[in-house]
């Protein structure tokens, strides 16, 4: 007949004192207090492991910091983790892993290896948004605090004080992206779910304005502007290159000469410069390689055709074009990247192929066989395209 072992009581755990050798109490079912020569009593339990069938103890805490019940509480878990053939010290040891990968994991740290997947896949300036809005609105207060810990509340009342300004875009982004985060975080297994998924809704949704631009009849008289304008030559040239290519304003100030085929009169604007991140090739008019011309004279030695006044090394900055439009009387009219938007309606209203046009503005295609039949057949017409362009801008000019 088995050995009935008698409960322990808290009496006996109390009162238990150390001897010359360490002695165990048991409680039964694998549950036994150790006393130590030092008065130290700890609480271990004792089973055989699945499988292997070999003795272990497993330590449940130090008395009077567990309890007897609680220990009572602990055996109880260790038997239910036994029945399933699931060893408690292995479960132990994973458990106290996930707790520190849980503290490890910062909204910081997981945002750092989802942006050096997602700047692959965009423009540096961009990348550079990105990272500063974080950096800006998120970090100070979240940065450091575990992603599994985060709650839609928290994130809510976060961006409750930049939606109360008014920056309602900037809040729509914010949601955006640490959406993007989280989503990253399920996906490598960091957190069962998106606790985020639907911050945006708590905030009025930003009302979508159009890029200020002008229409094909002011055309005239903003290069006339733009020629009379008491400005810098680069800065003249820039915006001139820019409304002749119908690039971006950071792809038109980043131009390099290693870039350009003159010969061929084609620009090679690389993918890592792209919005999209895809290579684009801009045809080059006669009086785009006209503008050139005047900026060899300038920075012909130099990588870049634009370069920066202060640092030459460097490109000029593409907000330099936005800041010259408002000196020269345009302000809420038009902005760099609205010259993109005055040769669309242009070319469109004078019947140029839709699809031409999209691609002269270098505007992502999601079918593949479109787009690479875009990339090969395109070429001659987008040349003779841009050159009636070209020809449109410079009407009545002496540029």
């Amino acid at each position: 007949m088995a050995k009935t072992t008698k409960p322990l009581t808290n009496t006996e755990v109390k009162q238990a004192r150390p001897s010359e050798k360490e002695y165990n109490l048991s409680d039964g079912q694998g549950l036994a207090l150790r006393v130590k020569t030092n008065g130290t009593k700890q609480w271990l339990f004792n089973y055989s492991r699945p499988f292997t069938k070999k003795r272990s103890n497993i330590s449940f805490g130090i008395y009077p910091d567990i309890s007897l019940s609680e220990a009572r509480i602990k055996r109880f878990q260790a038997r239910n983790l036994l029945a399933n053939d699931i060893d408690p010290k292995e479960h132990k040891y994973i458990e106290k892993l996930k707790q520190k990968a849980a503290s490890e994991n910062t909204l910081k740290a997981i945002s750092q290896g989802w942006f050096d997947i997602k700047s692959t896949s965009i423009t540096p300036s961009y990348a550079d948004d990105i990272w500063r809005s974080l950096e800006l609105h998120i970090f100070p207060k979240l940065g450091k605090v575990p992603i599994h810990k985060i709650e839609a509340p928290t994130f809510i009342s976060l961006l409750q004080p930049v939606a109360a300004k008014g920056s309602l875009e900037t809040v729509k982004r914010l949601c955006q992206r640490i959406n993007e985060i989280m989503t990253y975080a399920v996906n490598s297994g960091l957190l069962e779910g998106n606790k985020l998924t639907g911050v945006a809704k708590a905030f009025q949704a930003p009302k979508k304005k159009n890029l200020p631009t002008l229409k094909p009849g002011q055309l005239k008289a903003l290069v006339s502007t733009i020629k009379e304008a008491s400005i810098k030559t680069t800065t003249k040239n820039l915006i001139l290159w820019q409304l002749h290519t119908m690039v971006r304003p950071s792809e038109a100030a980043g131009t390099k000469w290693i870039e350009l085929d003159e010969e061929k009169q084609l620009w090679n604007i690389p993918a890592d410069r792209m919005k999209r991140r895809k290579a684009h090739i801009v045809p080059i008019t006669d009086k785009a390689m006209a503008i050139l011309q005047k900026m060899k004279l300038y920075s012909g030695q130099r990588e870049f055709v634009f370069p920066a006044d202060r640092d030459p090394r460097k490109p000029i900055h593409p907000q330099t074009a936005n800041m010259a439009l408002k000196r020269m009387g345009y302000k809420n009219e038009l902005v760099a990247h609205g010259l993109r938007a005055l040769a669309s309606t242009t070319l469109n209203e004078a019947n140029f192929s839709p699809d031409i046009i999209e691609t002269a503005l270098a505007h992502y295609d999601k079918n593949e066989v479109r787009r690479a039949y875009n990339r090969a057949e395109y070429i001659e017409k987008r040349k003779d395209m841009m050159e009636w362009w070209s020809n449109q801008i410079e009407q009545g000019s002496n540029l």
